[in-house]
C-alpha cells in the first residue's frame, strides 16, 4: 500500500488524539526533505517525523534518532522561530487528500497571540512542508520552493498566498453508504474495475482496490458493492489492522488486511509503529545511494580492477612452470654445443634427462653463438625463478587489498551519511582518494561514533559500521574482558557486549547484529564467531578494520531486520 489518503487518515487520526494540545518544544531537520518535532503531550515526549523525500514521503511519530547537521539549515531555524513553545490545537486531514493541516497558536516577540499553520502535501516527488500565517494566508517559508515557471497553478515561495494542489474532483469513499449509489458510479461493462476504483474514489491506491475485489470474489455488481461497503464501513469505524506484509520480491503496508497478497504478515499496535518499521533505513538507504553514488562507483571500479590484476598475475604465474623447460634446454644445448653453430635456428639432439631419451628440438638464435644462446636460455630461466616470490607477494597483497575493498562495499550498504565521510576520510588517509575539502571545520577530537543498541537484558551492544569505528570499538573503547563477534570468514562489522559476563541473550542477539551487518545479511544459519577482547590482535601493517583473534567459539544465526529495529537505541 502507498501513502495514500486511507492511510492519511489514519495516521491523522492517531495523531490527533497524541498530540493535539501538545507543546513544541524542539524542532529539528536532520535532512534537506525531513523534520522531527519533539512534543511534549499528556505528560510525555513524543516525536513527530514529517518527511518530503520524494521516494518515501511521509508523516508519522517515530523513536529512532536522528543524525542531526552541525548546523541546522536555513528552513529549520525559521520553524524553531515561529513553532518552537507553539501549542498544537488541531491536526486534521483535508478531505480524503494526503494533505495535513496541523494548526498551531503561539506568541510573538511582543505576546500577542498567533496562529500559525503547517500544510503537510505528500504527494510523491512533488511533496512539500509549508508554513502559513493564517491571518494573511501567505506563505512564511517551504521545506521546497517551486517557482511559477516550474507550476503554472501555483507559486510556493515567501509571500505568496497558500493555493492548495488542484482537486482531483473524485468521490469520497465515506460519503457512499447504499449499494445502488456505488453501483451508479461504476461502468460495468468497461471493465478493469481495480482502475476504476482509484481513478473514481478519492484516497484509493491499486491495493485497496484489488483487496476489494479480492474480497468480493467475483466482478458481480452486488458482490462488488458489498466488499466495498465493508471495507469503508471497517475504515470509517477506524478499526484498523496495522500490518506489514513480506513476500520474496517487495514489502507492503496497510491498515486493513490484505488477503490477495501471500506473504509473511506482521501485526503493529499503531499505524505510526508500522510506519516507523516500514520505513527504517529504506530513505537514509535512498538517500546515501544518491549523495555517496561517486564513491560506490569507485569502490566497484577498484574491486573490478584488482580481479582483474589477480588474474593476470595467476597467469603470469602459470607461465613460470616454463622456467624449468628453460633450464633444461640450456644444460642440453651446452651438452650438445658441437652439434650447433652461429647461424642455425633450430638443432634436435636427444634428451638424456628423460629414460627414454627422445628427441628434442630447441630453437637458436642465429645471431647467436651456441654458447651466447645457451646463456639466453638460462637467463630466462633465472628471470622466470626470480619472478615467482615477487608474483606470489604481488598476488597476496592483492588479495588482502580485495578483502579490504569488499569490506568496505559491505559497509556502504548499511551506512550513514556520517559513516560514508569516514570511509571517504579514511580512503583519503590510505592514500586511494584525495581528501576533500569539507565546507564545514571538522570538529576537534571528532571520535568515530559506533552504532549503540540495547539487548533484550538491557547490556549495551556496539557496532562499527566502518573500519574507523570497527578499529575503535575493538582497540580503544573496550575492555580485555568484554565479549567481541565477527561474522566467519565473511566481511563485516566488529560487534561488541559491554559487559564482562553477558548472558546468552546478549550473545545470541549480538550474533543476530553480527550477521545483520555483513556480506551475509540475507542468508540463514550465518557462522558467527565471539571470543574475549584480550583474544583480539591487529597485525602489524594491517590495513584499517583488519584484524587476528583465537578461543573462540562459533554461533550460527539468522540475520533479523526485526530484532534490529527492535534493539535500536
Amino acid at each position: 500500500m502507498s501513502f495514500d489518503g486511507i492511510m492519511t487518515r489514519a495516521v491523522t487520526a492517531e495523531l490527533q488524539e497524541t498530540l493535539t494540545s501538545g507543546r513544541i518544544s524542539k524542532v529539528y531537520q536532520p535532512h534537506k526533505t525531513d523534520l522531527v518535532f519533539t512534543i511534549r503531550s499528556n505528560g510525555k515526549n513524543h516525536k513527530l517525523l514529517i518527511s518530503a523525500n520524494p521516494s518515501f514521503a511521509r508523516i508519522h511519530l517515530t523513536e529512532h534518532q536522528y543524525e542531526n547537521p552541525d548546523t541546522p539549515p536555513m528552513f529549520c531555524m525559521l520553524l524553531r522561530k515561529h513553532l518552537e513553545g507553539a501549542f498544537i490545537e488541531k491536526i486534521e486531514q483535508l478531505d480524503v487528500e494526503r494533505i495535513i493541516k496541523i494548526t498551531v497558536k503561539n506568541r510573538d516577540e511582543i505576546g500577542d497571540e498567533t496562529t500559525k499553520v503547517l500544510y503537510v502535501e505528500i504527494m510523491g516527488r512533488h511533496s512539500n512542508i509549508i508554513l502559513i500565517d493564517e491571518k494573511s494566508e501567505k506563505i512564511i517559508d517551504s521545506i521546497k520552493h517551486i517557482p511559477s515557471f516550474q507550476n503554472r497553478h501555483r507559486t510556493v515561495l515567501p509571500g505568496f498566498s497558500y493555493v492548495l494542489p488542484p482537486a482531483q474532483e473524485k468521490i469520497d469513499p465515506y460519503s457512499i453508504s447504499e449499494k445502488e449509489e456505488f453501483i451508479s458510479k461504476i461502468s460495468w461493462n468497461e471493465g478493469k474495475l481495480d482502475k476504476q476504483l482509484v481513478a473514481r474514489f478519492s484516497g484509493f491506491s491499486p491495493l485497496i482496490a484489488k483487496e476489494i475485489l479480492e474480497r468480493a470474489g467475483l466482478t458481480i455488481k452486488d458482490q462488488v458493492a458489498d466488499a466495498f461497503l465493508s471495507v469503508m464501513n471497517q475504515l470509517a469505524e477506524k478499526r484498523y489492522e496495522p500490518q506489514m506484509i513480506t513476500t520474496e520480491k517487495k514489502e507492503y503496508f496497510s491498515v486493513i488486511s490484505l488477503t490477495h497478497i501471500d506473504g509473511e504478515v506482521r501485526p503493529f499496535e499503531t499505524v505510526s509503529k508500522l510506519l516507523d518499521r516500514f520505513f527504517y533505513g529504506k530513505a537514509d538507504r535512498d538517500r546515501i545511494k544518491q549523495q555517496a553514488n561517486d564513491l560506490e562507483k569507485y569502490l566497484s571500479n577498484e574491486y573490478d580492477k584488482i580481479i582483474k590484476k589477480i588474474g593476470k598475475l595467476e597467469r603470469e604465474l602459470e607461465q613460470t612452470v616454463n622456467a624449468e623447460e628453460y633450464q633444461r634446454k640450456g644444460e642440453l644445448l651446452t651438452a650438445y654445443m658441437y652439434m650447433a653453430k652461429k647461424g642455425d635456428k633450430a638443432i634436435e639432439v636427444e634428451d638424456y634427462f628423460s629414460e627414454d631419451q627422445p628427441l628434442v628440438k630447441i630453437e637458436l638464435d642465429p645471431l647467436k653463438t651456441p654458447a651466447e644462446n645457451a646463456q639466453s636460455y638460462f637467463k630466462k630461466y633465472g628471470k622466470l625463478k626470480k619472478s615467482v616470490s615477487i608474483i606470489k607477494d604481488q598476488i597476496e597483497k592483492s588479495k588482502n587489498e580485495l578483502l579490504y575493498f569488499e569490506r568496505l562495499i559491505v559497509q556502504m550498504d548499511s551506512a550513514s551519511m556520517k559513516d560514508v565521510e569516514e570511509i571517504r576520510e579514511e580512503l583519503g588517509e590510505g592514500g586511494y582518494l584525495k581528501h576533500r575539502q569539507s565546507k564545514q571545520k571538522k570538529k576537534q577530537n571528532s571520535t568515530p561514533q559506533p552504532e549503540k543498541f540495547v539487548s533484550s537484558d538491557g547490556t549495551e551492544i556496539l557496532v562499527g559500521k566502518n573500519n574507523k569505528q570497527n578499529d575503535y570499538l575493538t582497540f580503544k573503547l573496550s575492555r580485555a574482558n568484554e565479549t567481541w563477534l565477527h561474522t566467519k570468514d565473511i566481511p563485516g562489522s566488529h560487534v561488541l557486549i559491554r559487559s564482562a559476563e553477558p548472558s546468552e541473550t546478549d550473545i545470541k542477539e549480538a550474533a543476530v547484529l553480527a550477521g545483520f551487518y555483513s556480506k551475509a545479511k540475507n542468508s540463514s544459519s550465518v557462522p558467527v564467531d565471539f571470543t574475549l577482547v584480550k583474544h583480539v590482535k591487529k597485525p602489524s601493517g594491517a590495513k584499517p578494520g583488519f584484524v587476528i583473534y583465537d578461543n573462540q567459539q562459533t554461533l550460527y544465526v539468522t540475520p533479523d531486520e526485526d530484532l534490529v529495529f527492535k534493539l535500536k537505541k
